[in-house]
């Protein structure tokens, strides 16, 4: 992170909206890095975006006008398509479905996500019944036309739709993912009607209430989602910026506005599915393959895991209750974060979230109102923050808000003093922490102890060591730019589009000609993806990928092919090897399947690493003593505490120690150990891991 200095232009912008803050980082062409954070506006995005950019131009001594017009590239990632499923903010949509089956949306698959829990009601659906709309007409398994489009029908669901003021319409019909003629007839139908998705185009996939509930979906969020993108895009080039702004997708890869404005369900998971660009980063700064993220900021805590260099793809997704099938990073979030409010329930049990206190008012020592206990309330109290300006001077923390707010909520409730109250909090949401990182590790197969653990976020370095140490890592990495991570991220992603074909096969038989002539259909309309944004020769990407499985199975794993040619015993050999990962056994011998066809496309964007400081010589002395409650076993110590700015690779220094960077503080535990790389960034080497 640079200060003190003008950035040379032209330079990289990245903005990410989280729930609290808005955090930006640029980069100029020499790699040097500015991070700036603003306070989030839920009830606008936008506000945040701008917000933090007017403090960039502020900070940087330039005009708004001069900061855009000077970026060569501009990425964003944000909350606003899951804050529409989320707060049940979307359009009013009309479903046209096959005659017959205008119920599976809420059919759903007739099972229950926990089959002990017998009371939990399904989430409400989107479409109420009286507005999915059955039009006649029937394909076959395999696409083949057994009655024709009945598009009268559609005439007469547009007149419902019309009437109860639909904003947008969902055609979703039976076995389109085999042949999107009938689907592609009702969109001519309908061109004049400004919102229209379909499911051939968004979902072609087996499953009939998958699809149905991703177009839904789609559907649902697409007139406020690109409403906004478009708005915003159009704010931005009118400030200066020469450009259109790339959005990031769930699938770790950005787009440009146009390109996702057909499909933005894509970006359900946008801001944190940038933590890819990061960890690919980070894993060339640590030296290793296998790194596993836990980036915690003002809400939750999202868990990203990179297996020997590569970070794992799902197509399953479920948001708050409803299921998509969009290529997505495999992230795993907890409701766990720096404003994460803890209360006593009445049978006297501390609980500590899911509820947030979000931007505002925030926790109780941000002085904005806010009385609710919450986890940046315990720091203070246990003295690991210091009150006054934090984040660049965004927020003011008051210990004394903090210290009230857990003695009336926590400690009196509970009869006990109001440290130990603070370090149940800790302790409760770390064990929530470990939680979230054995589900993504240990449930799919990988050992944690192999892994580097990344703390990032504005709250993950508080808890990286305590969480590496339960997990038995040997070490935890901490970004210099931890507080910005998926901000940074997004300046290290590539642009990304995911193309998926129905097909069944046998691998042992097809006939490799035969599959490459299959494939075509979706290299092509990769590489004009491409091309559309300008990507071409060896910056143009394109993978692909079969979708197998054992015969009987209803679930499929993802090999990838070689770029050359199709080998079949390579290929049994990498799922095989993948199925024993994953299961835990492999049938030698058996019979397996292709299911689907998948191309990826990817257009490969420039980037150099950020700089490094020079190493230094001189041993840095704290700025502070202070007293902090390091943990149960050591209780109060008398804690060193550096500014982040003074240390540089060649530091080393045994905890418990405190490190106050702009965006983050560091904890470091007794007798761990806390030393700069030469990128730059704090390496914990954990004393006692649990191995």
């Amino acid at each position: 992170m640079v200060s003190g200095a003008q950035p040379a232009a032209p330079w990289r912008i990245g903005v990410d909206v989280g729930g609290t803050f808005t955090d930006m980082v640029l980069r100029d062409q020499t790699g040097s890095l500015w991070v700036f954070k603003a306070p989030s506006v839920p009830a606008d995005p936008s506000q945040g975006v701008m917000s933090v950019l007017a403090r960039a131009a502020d900070q940087l001594s330039i005009e708004l006008s001069d900061l855009l017009g000077n970026c060569a590239l501009f990425f964003h990632g944000s909350t606003v398509a899951t804050n529409t499923i989320l707060e049940k903010k979307g359009a009013k949509v009309g479903l046209l479905t096959t005659t017959g089956f205008r119920d599976s949306l809420e059919v759903r698959r007739g099972i229950r996500e926990n089959m002990w829990d017998h009371r939990a009601p399904f989430p409400d659906v989107l479409v109420p019944r009286y507005l999915r709309q059955p039009v006649a007409g029937r394909l076959d398994k395999n696409g083949v036309e057994l009655a024709s489009i009945a598009l009268s029908d559609v005439d007469a669901a547009m007149a419902v739709f019309a009437e109860e003021e639909v904003d947008a319409i969902a055609v979703a019909l039976l076995n389109s993912y085999g042949n999107p003629a009938h689907e592609d007839a009702v969109a001519k139908h309908l061109e004049a009607f400004p919102w229209v998705s379909l499911s051939s185009r968004i979902a072609p996939i087996m499953g009939e209430y998958e699809r149905t509930s991703t177009t839904v979906v789609n559907a649902y969020i697409a007139p406020n989602v690109v409403g906004y993108l478009r708005d915003l895009d159009s704010h931005l080039r009118d400030n200066g910026l020469a450009r259109p702004i790339l959005l990031l997708q769930s699938n770790g890869g950005a787009v440009s506005v146009e390109q996702v404005s057909e499909r933005p369900v894509n970006l359900v998971l946008s801001g944190p599915a940038a933590g890819v660009g990061a960890l690919g980063l980070y894993s060339r700064a640590a030296s290793t393959n296998n790194l596993i993220a836990m980036e915690i900021g003002g809400t939750s805590c999202d868990v990203t895991l990179m297996g020997e260099g590569q970070v794992g793809v799902t197509d399953e997704l479920n948001i708050d209750g409803y299921h998509l099938a969009t290529p997505s990073v495999e992230i795993h979030t907890v409701g766990a974060g720096g404003g994460t409010i803890a209360h006593v329930d009445e049978a006297g049990l501390l609980h500590v979230g899911p509820l947030g206190a979000g931007a505002l008012p925030g926790p109780a020592c941000y002085g904005q109102g806010g009385d609710q206990p919450t986890v940046t309330d315990a720091y203070m109290v246990l003295g690991r923050l210091r009150p006054g300006p934090y984040a660049g001077g965004s927020v003011t923390l008051d210990d004394k808000l903090a210290w009230q707010a857990i003695e009336s909520k926590i400690a009196a409730p509970l009869g006990i003093r109001v440290e130990e109250a603070a370090a149940g909090i800790i302790r409760l949401l770390e064990q929530n922490l470990l939680h979230a990182v054995e589900h993504i590790s240990i449930q799919r197969g990988h050992d944690p102890r192999r892994f580097t653990l990344v703390a990032a976020g504005g709250a993950g370095p508080m808890h990286g060591a305590s969480v590496a140490r339960s997990l038995g890592c040997g070490q935890a990495y901490v970004p210099r730019q931890a507080g910005a991570f998926c901000a940074l991220g997004m300046l290290h992603t590539d642009i990304r589009q995911d193309y998926l074909a129905v097909h069944f096969d046998n691998l042992d038989s097809v006939d490799g000609t035969t599959l490459q002539q299959a494939f075509e259909p979706l290299a092509d309309r990769a590489q004009a993806a491409l091309a559309a944004e300008g990507f071409s020769g060896d910056k143009a990407i394109v993978q692909r990928e079969l979708d197998l499985r054992y015969r009987g199975q209803l679930w499929s794993i993802r090999v990838a092919l070689s770029d050359d040619s199709f080998d079949p015993d390579a290929v049994r050999v990498s799922f095989d090897a993948d199925h024993q990962r994953q299961y835990g056994h492999t049938q030698p011998g058996g019979t397996i399947e292709i299911t689907a066809l998948r191309v990826t496309a990817r257009g490969l964007i420039d980037v150099t690493d950020p700089i490094s400081a020079e190493p230094s010589d001189k041993r840095p002395e704290p700025t502070a003593l202070r007293q902090v409650f390091t943990d149960g076993r050591h209780g109060w110590q008398e804690t060193p505490v550096y500014t982040g700015a003074d240390l540089r690779p060649g530091f080393c220094r045994d905890g418990p120690l405190l490190v106050e960077e702009l965006t983050t503080t560091v904890f470091v535990g007794p007798k761990d150990r806390l030393s700069v790389d030469a990128a730059d960034n704090f390496l914990i080497e954990i004393d006692g891991a649990e191995n």
